[in-house]
């Protein structure tokens, strides 16, 4: 996927919104959103990786009550480098609603739809995420093999890699490639959106959108293999897997998974005093300690070096 000359830089939308039934009666007074994954709020893990694929222009969608505590969370986004507005979902009526919601946000341009309930983590990630991000035109997805396909959106690819079907939680799925919950669009998406119709469901699906990608021949795919981890936190025993999955490579290797504020120093959003001055405000905190740290290796590795 190549950018298009003319064509504006990706931005993101973030949809934050849902009842979380599922985690019930944890989401009973806290978005499903703001719970834990670990040691940082379940949002952090989908706005790094926007940040990753390099989209600096996110909007966040969440409930009308929910609001409030994500300002007080993210703020405008200038502490990670970013530019961050809010809009409301006051009903759920389906993830493709957050286009319909967010089209005048993204001013004609192409967008990333992440939803903030996804982990991922692995090899190679960024570089593949900044090339979903370089999409113009179209659609693609991201795919990842899980054991219980029922449970998801499927795609089934030809021996080329190309998708040819998709189905929504399929009883008897014929693959086993869940579509993830990260979407990139080509600026042709927010029209397609609007003439969308209610599934059975009540809901405008995302899966009807793809399919018309799909049948004029411009949804691509990213097919995740054993290097990534794509982690469900909708539910409570998903929750705990997670958090237990990031404990354990945070503690084995010294290093944080999805961290923003390391994400924006490192891709150079944040200078070092910057990065200072938040690591000052947290101080006597694990995480402050942390970013504290990143400036520590980068001097010794300055000093080393000289």
């Amino acid at each position: 996927m190549t950018s298009h000359i003319g064509v504006p830089a990706m931005k993101g939308i973030l949809l934050a919104g849902g009842t979380g039934s599922r985690l019930y009666p944890a989401t009973a007074a806290v978005s499903k959103q703001l719970l834990p994954v670990y040691d940082k709020p379940m949002i952090y893990y989908a706005l790094s990786c926007l940040m990753l694929g390099r989209i600096r222009e996110i909007l966040v969608i969440t409930r009308p009550h929910d609001r409030p505590a994500f300002e007080r969370l993210l703020g405008d986004g200038s502490r990670f480098g970013l530019r961050l507005v809010y809009a409301e979902q006051s009903r759920p009526e389906g993830i493709a609603q957050a286009l319909t919601i967010g089209e005048s946000f993204a001013g004609g341009g192409p967008v990333a739809l992440a939803l903030g309930d996804n982990v991922l983590y692995g090899a190679g990630l960024s570089g593949q995420l900044r090339n979903a991000a370089s999409l113009r035109r179209g659609a693609h997805v991201l795919l990842y093999p899980v054991a219980n396909a029922q449970d998801f959106g499927v795609a089934e690819l030809d021996p080329q890699g190309r998708i040819t079907a998709l189905a929504e939680k399929p009883k008897r799925p014929r693959s086993n490639l869940a579509v993830t919950g990260f979407y990139f669009y080509g600026p042709e998406v927010f029209e397609m959106a609007r003439g969308l119709k209610p599934s059975s469901r009540g809901e405008l699906e995302i899966t009807d959108l793809n399919r018309l990608f799909l049948a004029e021949g411009r949804l691509s795919a990213t097919q995740f293999g054993r290097g990534v981890a794509w982690l469900d936190t909708g539910t409570p025993e998903g929750l705990h897997e997670a958090a237990a999955f990031v404990r354990a490579i945070e503690q084995r290797q010294g290093l944080k998974i999805s961290c923003p504020e390391e994400i924006a120093w490192r891709l150079g959003w944040l200078e070092d005093a910057q990065l200072a001055e938040q690591a000052e405000a947290l101080d006597g905190t694990a995480y402050g300690t942390y970013l504290a740290g990143l400036l520590g290796e980068r001097a010794i590795r300055t000093h080393v070096v000289g």
